[in-house]
């Protein structure tokens, strides 16, 4: 997920241009090369506002997910011309399960801010990863808002990059009572 320091994942009118920065960090490193990054996703998942939404960008930049599968999780119907696009009304577990596990290692939960928070409250998220971006928004769709229970984590990872941004990894830590951690 990308967000503002103040955890905003979209503006209002949905715009993207706080995506890009200007910002600089000589500490920081050059950014992953994303085509090589984009190759260890086997699957993508996403929302219906988070389908709409991709889109619409679609038309300007092109179908930023490739051939790669690509789950949406939603009621209603859409139009489908892409062969790699399916649309899924049911239970997450039942997904994961059933569809997910069976044929995908490293799924990609894209978004939007009400699923992932299903995922993780349903604990079949493994890890959180989110990039921040130099910018306070100060209002819009907030991340992580209103999960309804603590949740521990363990920070995997962490990159400060030259543009000010800083990608945290965080692995879930699924407590079953009886661990040790």
């Amino acid at each position: 997920m990308v967000a503002s320091l103040d955890g905003i994942i979209a503006k209002k009118d949905n715009s993207v241009s706080w995506f890009e920065t200007t910002d600089n960090y000589d500490k920081g490193v050059s950014g992953e090369d994303p085509e090589a990054f984009l190759k260890t996703i086997d699957c993508y998942i996403m929302g219906a506002r988070t389908y709409e939404h991709a889109l619409e960008l679609s038309k300007t930049y092109g179908w930023a997910y490739g051939e790669t599968p690509t789950i949406v999780v939603t009621n209603k119907k859409f139009p489908n011309n892409k062969s790699n696009i399916e649309f899924y009304a049911g239970d997450l577990n039942q997904l994961v399960t059933d569809q997910l596990k069976p044929k995908y290692q490293h799924v990609w939960l894209a978004g939007g801010a009400s699923l992932a928070k299903d995922f993780i409250r349903l604990k079949l998220a493994d890890e959180i990863r989110i990039s921040i971006l130099p910018i306070i928004l100060g209002e819009g769709t907030v991340f992580l808002d209103q999960i309804g229970e603590e949740q521990k984590l363990h920070l995997k990872d962490v990159t400060a990059y030259k543009n000010g941004m800083v990608e945290l990894c965080y692995e879930i830590i699924k407590d079953l009572g009886n661990s040790s951690k």
